[in-house]
């Protein structure tokens, strides 16, 4: 999972699979936003979001003020 300063709206997270795959899900509700990779091989990266939420809004607003 990777956060990057400056990004896009809405506020995300994205997730890179050792194949170079990657999603962009959404830290709100985790709708995945785009990319080739399938929920159930995003299941542990969806629950330790939604597990670590508010860090991850944290974080986010404290990269992209």
């Amino acid at each position: 999972m990777t956060l990057y300063a400056g990004d896009h709206l809405p506020p995300h997270f994205h997730v890179r699979l050792q194949d170079g795959r990657e999603a962009l899900v959404e830290i709100n509700g985790l709708a995945v936003l785009s990319g080739r990779i399938a929920r159930r091989e995003l299941a542990a990266a969806l629950q330790w979001a939604a597990e670590n939420h508010a860090l991850l809004s944290a974080k986010w607003e404290e990269l992209n003020p």
